[in-house]
């Protein structure tokens, strides 16, 4: 067979590209980095709150797009905060005021909260 490289027990194949990686006339081919997302996060959250219902394709890309939207905002925010403030380190209080800036009423005392926990959680973890 042309192509395999016919090793004995124990012995190893030298290192080299995969079967999968060479293109027709021999050439690398160049592989696509990895897409991140929270889909993952998104499924689980979910899940956890309608444990029966599912999410299609498009409607996880808008929940995507949303999620990284407001991460965007509450960063600038953040950073603005922290510039006014002469500050060189964005700390946990200025996204509880850029958070506080940007949600409204309700929501943004249930988001301070959780993220309040989830800080208390990982310091007292470590």
């Amino acid at each position: 067979m042309p192509g395999k490289v016919a090793t004995k027990k124990g012995e190893k194949k030298p290192a080299g590209l995969g079967p999968g990686r060479l293109k027709a006339d021999g050439t690398k081919s160049k592989r696509r980095g990895r897409k991140e997302s929270y889909s993952i996060y998104i499924y689980k959250v979910l899940k956890q709150v309608h444990p029966d219902t599912g999410i299609s394709s498009k409607a996880m890309s808008i929940m995507n797009s949303f999620v990284n939207d407001i991460f965007e905002r509450i960063a600038t925010e953040a950073s603005r905060l922290a510039h006014y403030n002469k500050k060189h380190t964005i700390t946990s209080r200025e996204i509880q005021t850029a958070v506080r800036l940007h949600l409204p009423g309700e929501l943004s005392k249930h988001a301070v909260s959780e993220g309040t926990k989830a800080v208390t959680k990982y310091t007292s973890s470590k």
